[in-house]
């Protein structure tokens, strides 16, 4: 009870214990790498046409359609009725996905997806509204590690199910549910932040020293990023300082942030290094994360779940840990980025390419597994490099506003990209065909039926 109650008293320890509960139980979902053949499979009975042409595009549209006011709204509500909402656009997604079918369901469940996705800057910058500058890197820490340990034990303790203890998708979603249901609960124990970002803050002119700070700060928070193309922008936003004198909440001062924003942003542009690293940014996210959103399609076309043991949590598990490796070697790596940033950002390009390419063309799953695994691990290398070298250069305000539009862009390049060929409405191509498009393939694909190379085995998960 004492300890309870020293932890209840301090300033920092019980906000950052409370949201690490929320952030560990909401990451919880060991059904999610196995979305794709659940919704192919027997439980939802889809196509695999239906689930690539006209489920999975919706989250993409609900995002971008969600994104920008969501991040306003959640500055201005101070964060934490955003997280208690993200709380039930999980709970409502996962009860679409346990007991409701068709494809128009299965639309409006990623469509709450999609809010889900769009409310998690709300997770990212509450913490920096509760506590002092002090423990920010000590929180920081804290609240990046815990996400990644809650999305690699998911992804294990999925696999183990499904491979040993041969569970049904269904009841990896039933388990899912309750622990999101789990992180509802701890949200509504979150204190309610006093400031936020821009809405509700001080307006204490900097000293030269607080601007030291800011970059120290700056320069700290991108290295310790967690490898996530979401999280990336959702950790530059919360990054930004908050200040604690009395709130301004008029109109006027309302319209004048808008006005603010729009010239943070117009200067920010007007230098021509932070320009193209943030051009290859917003590009290489728009296909990271295109990739990442279908790459459960293209391993059920590879490796039909009806007719082969899927490992999708095993390597879904083993992709964050690389690419937690490969991002936090950023920080060790004793290199002038300013020389040979580009250099890295060519070098690293090029083995995506070189992997996609091989999902492309080469059939076997397991080659296709460890082109995930390395493509995966140099997207979050590069977008590391690409953080602090953007960061370096920026306030603490206009880092945050920066990231965050650079995400937005690349997710209107995205939807673009989903519109054009993914969407039944558009070319609604074939999974193999939107990687990379070449005469032969046309002449190659088949409709429904396993390559010939594979074994035919049934998994009782199925």
């Amino acid at each position: 009870m004492a300890c309870w109650k020293k932890i209840r008293s301090s300033s920092w320890i019980y906000p950052t214990l409370v949201l690490c509960i929320y952030g560990f139980f909401s990451l919880m979902r060991p059904s999610e790498p196995f979305l794709t053949p659940y919704l192919t499979g027997p439980d939802k009975n889809l196509t695999i046409d239906e689930v690539t042409n006209q489920i999975l595009p919706v989250w993409t549209y609900s995002y971008l359609a969600l994104l920008f006011p969501v991040f306003l709204i959640t500055d201005y509500m101070r964060y934490k009725p955003i997280i208690i909402l993200q709380g039930l656009s999980f709970i409502i997604t996962w009860l679409m996905l346990l007991f409701v079918q068709g494809v128009l369901a299965m639309q409006l469940m990623e469509f709450f997806f999609g809010m889900v996705t769009a409310t998690e800057v709300a997770y990212y910058a509450y913490i920096y509204s509760v506590v002092s500058v002090d423990h920010y890197q000590k929180v920081t820490s804290y609240c990046r590690s815990i996400t990644l340990a809650a999305t690699t034990v998911a992804a294990v303790f999925g696999q183990l199910l499904v491979s040993l203890a041969e569970l049904s998708y269904f009841y990896l979603n039933a388990i899912s549910l309750a622990s999101l249901s789990l992180a509802l609960l701890a949200s509504f124990f979150l204190p309610m932040p006093k400031h936020s970002m821009f809405f509700h803050k001080n307006h204490i002119p900097e000293t030269p020293q607080g601007a030291t700070d800011q970059d120290t700060m700056s320069k700290a928070t991108s290295i310790n990023e967690q490898p996530s193309c979401q999280e990336d922008k959702d950790a530059a936003k919360s990054s930004v300082l908050s200040r604690t004198l009395p709130e301004c909440q008029s109109d006027k001062h309302q319209c004048h942030m808008l006005v603010q924003l729009c010239k943070d942003l117009k200067e920010c542009y007007s230098t021509k290094k932070l320009l193209y690293w943030s051009l290859w940014w917003a590009l290489a996210t728009a296909g990271y994360n295109q990739i990442v959103n279908y790459i459960q399609v293209l391993w059920d076309y590879r490796a039909p779940a009806k007719y082969n043991n899927v490992y999708n949590g095993a390597v879904e598990a083993a992709a964050t840990f690389l690419s937690s490796v490969t991002s936090l070697a950023v920080g060790y790596v004793k290199i002038n980025w300013d020389l040979s940033g580009e250099l890295a950002l060519g070098i690293f390009s090029a083995l995506n390419a070189g992997s996609l390419f091989l999902m492309h063309f080469i059939t076997n799953i397991w080659v296709c597994y460890a082109s995930y695994l390395v493509f995966k691990s140099c997207y979050m290398l590069l977008i590391t490099i690409a953080t602090f070298q953007i960061a370096v250069n920026l306030s603490m305000e206009r880092y945050a506003l920066m990231f965050g539009f650079n995400n937005f862009v690349a997710l209107v390049i995205q939807t673009i990209i989903t519109v054009v060929v993914v969407d039944s409405r558009g070319l609604g191509l074939k999974i193999v065909t939107q990687y990379y498009l070449t005469p032969d393939q046309f002449m190659t694909e088949e409709h429904g039926a396993p390559p010939p190379d594979l074994p035919l085995r049934v998994t009782s998960a199925q």
